[in-house]
């Protein structure tokens, strides 16, 4: 099929291609709503235990089993902020402030990781308050409660937050960007689409190189503008 006879039929069945634009239109714009703002904060920790006495007898440079240990404590805490384990424990101590955020909640918004013998911690959520209040419920327990997560420490590991928490609004993904557009997208390849096969399996005949395709012999033509008026 040529071109020409391709735009023929879809400035011919125009109406027709337009109804799931506009009807992916109509019932986007009635049911949009703004993306609920998110928020993230992030803070990096050093961990270590003080140096026994003696310890590093055997070396010229007596700090080599602190830092060893001090690797080897942030690594071990930055697996224990991923667990369930932990987030149950910042669950609990956010109610016991009174904010209720379900563990479930509360895991899903950690992300953390070790970079340079330093912990990485960054949580997301949905409201800039209980997030704050998630962040230092996050810290204490870091301080206060690692000793349950590795007890052969004996008294626990010293974690030193290097940050103050900061609090950004995360800007809206690129996803509830785009998703409106490309529903428009697809309804304007559907409206083609059905233009097209409406076109097809009408057996109306509108022109005269459709006859002659048919093999009939076109007598005469009659102008369209003499049926006007």
């Amino acid at each position: 099929m040529e071109l020409r006879r391709l735009w023929t039929v879809l400035l011919r069945r125009r109406l027709l291609a337009l109804i799931p634009f506009v009807v992916v239109l109509g019932v986007g714009l009635a049911t949009y709503h703004r993306p609920p703002p998110a928020y993230n904060v992030g803070i990096r920790y050093t961990a270590g235990q003080p140096p026994l006495a003696g310890s590093g007898a055997d070396y010229e440079d007596d700090r080599y089993y602190p830092w060893l240990t001090s690797e080897y404590i942030v690594n071990g805490l930055a697996d224990w902020a991923k667990s369930g384990t932990f987030a149950a424990a910042v669950s609990q101590e956010l109610a016991r402030q009174g904010l209720q955020v379900p563990a479930g909640a509360v895991q899903g918004s950690i992300a953390a990781d070790n970079v340079r013998s330093l912990l990485q911690l960054s949580m997301t959520f949905g409201d800039r308050e209980t997030l704050a209040a998630m962040i230092d419920a996050a810290t204490l327990v870091l301080q206060t409660q690692n000793v349950q997560a590795f007890p052969f420490l004996g008294d626990g590991a010293t974690v030193v937050p290097h940050d103050e928490p900061v609090i950004n609004q995360i800007p809206a993904g690129l996803r509830a960007a785009l998703e409106l557009p490309l529903r428009l997208i697809l309804a304007i390849g559907a409206g083609v689409g059905l233009a097209f096969l409406v076109d097809y399996v009408d057996p109306t005949v509108r022109t005269r190189r459709e006859l002659e395709a048919m093999g009939l012999e076109v007598l005469a033509e009659i102008p369209k503008h003499l049926f006007k008026g």
